[in-house]
C-alpha cells in the first residue's frame, strides 16, 4: 500500500495543472537527477500523456497510452525521459532505450519520423 501510495503522488503530479503533461526524450549521458540542468544531450522528442496520465496498482505505474510524436527533432538512442506537468515543471527523469528501461522504445529515433513508446512502467522499491 505505501509503494502504491508513493507512485499515485507521482502521477498525480505529472497530472497537476491544467491540460495533460508531457515528456521529453533525450539521447546522451543521463543526468545525475532531475535538478541536473540538461546540457550536452540531444532532445529527440517530445511526447503528450493522457490526462490521467496512468494508474497505480501494487506498487507499479504503468503509463496510459502516450500521444506519438509525428515527427521527432533530432536522430538518437534514447537514454532517458523527463516528465513534466502541463506549466513545465519537472517531475521525474526515467531510464530508456531500445527494448530497455523503464520507458521502451521499438527503434532508435530517426529526426523527422514518427515517435512511439512502446512501454512505459515504474516500479516503486520497498521502503
Amino acid at each position: 500500500a505505501q509503494r502504491t501510495a508513493r507512485l499515485q503522488v507521482h502521477a498525480d503530479a505529472i497530472d497537476s495543472g491544467s491540460g495533460a503533461g508531457y515528456a521529453e526524450v533525450y539521447s546522451g549521458t543521463v543526468p545525475a537527477n532531475v535538478g541536473t540542468s540538461i546540457t550536452s544531450q540531444t532532445k529527440l522528442a517530445t511526447l503528450a500523456f493522457s490526462d490521467p496520465c496512468g494508474s497505480v496498482s501494487n506498487g507499479v505505474l504503468t503509463f496510459s497510452a502516450i500521444t506519438q510524436d509525428s515527427s521527432a527533432d533530432a536522430s538518437g538512442t534514447p537514454a532517458f525521459v523527463r516528465s513534466y506537468s502541463s506549466d513545465g515543471t519537472v517531475r521525474g527523469q526515467y531510464t530508456a532505450g531500445v527494448g530497455s528501461g523503464e520507458v521502451n522504445f521499438g527503434a532508435a529515433i530517426v529526426a523527422g519520423q514518427p515517435v512511439q513508446i512502446t512501454s512505459w512502467t515504474i516500479t516503486e522499491g520497498n521502503p
